[in-house]
């Protein structure tokens, strides 16, 4: 269902959630007009949230400060992680705001923000691929370095398979990293994902073997979680082509 907001709210202007509520992140002033925008996975722990402007633009520093820190280094990407401030971040803003206008029933990718206790600490994508004919998704994800080892990576990707499954209906969940990337290999294993073979990606221009991952539904049904509260979900599946 869509959020209904009292007279008088402001845009932009965000506040934290009641903590007898169970809450974990903060809800916007106003609904936005492109339902993408306004859709919400709520955990315990954190809070999947629409990737507004004024979302991205609490995350500039964080991409301005450094995501890629350290080894193991992540995928070469639009996002450019590896350019020089500021043409990081100008190259980070212009691929979302691309990927948010490229959508068709066969080719989307939902930007969510990660909240914790309503800080943006960093980002979960959703990206469907021929997901009308084969209803598959893959994901993609960067936490910030100073939330990493928490636990976090594998709350946030509870929380979008959750988006994947119960709210638009997905088939099948892929996901991949690099051989050496053990953190997010780890999540996929602890998650239930079944090794899928092998193949190649680049970083920092140097090809390596990144280890492929996919979850059936069936599997996932096993795992699924009964405290992840999804909002906003009715009104974005027409945007993405999705009976």
């Amino acid at each position: 269902m869509g959020q209904v907001f009292p007279p008088g709210s402001t845009v932009g202007v965000w506040r934290k959630p009641d903590a007898a509520a169970g809450e974990a992140g903060y809800r916007p002033g106003v609904a936005h007009t492109y339902p993408p925008l306004n859709v919400e996975v709520r955990t315990p722990r954190l809070t999947l949230a629409g990737a507004s402007d004024e979302l991205l633009e609490r995350l500039v520093p964080l991409v301005r400060a450094g995501v890629a820190d350290a080894e193991p280094w992540p995928f070469d990407d639009p996002i450019s992680f590896y350019a020089d401030s500021p043409e990081r971040e100008w190259q980070w803003l212009r691929a979302i705001w691309a990927g948010r206008a490229r959508v068709s029933p066969d080719s989307w990718r939902l930007y969510l923000a990660v909240l914790v206790d309503g800080e943006p600490v960093g980002m979960q994508d959703l990206i469907g691929t021929n997901f009308t004919r084969f209803g598959t998704v893959s994901s993609f994800s960067w936490l910030a370095p100073g939330s990493r080892g928490q636990g976090l990576g594998k709350e946030m990707r509870a929380a979008v398979l959750q988006l994947a499954f119960a709210g638009l209906g997905a088939r099948e969940a892929g996901s991949d990293a690099f051989i050496d990337n053990e953190a997010s290999n780890r999540v996929s294993r602890g998650l239930g994902y079944e090794p899928n073979g092998t193949d190649w990606d680049t970083r920092r221009g140097e090809p390596a073997l990144i280890q492929r991952w996919r979850l059936a539904r069936d599997a996932w049904e096993r795992i699924r979680r009964d405290d992840i509260e999804l909002t906003g979900i009715g009104e974005c599946l027409p945007v993405l082509g999705i009976d």
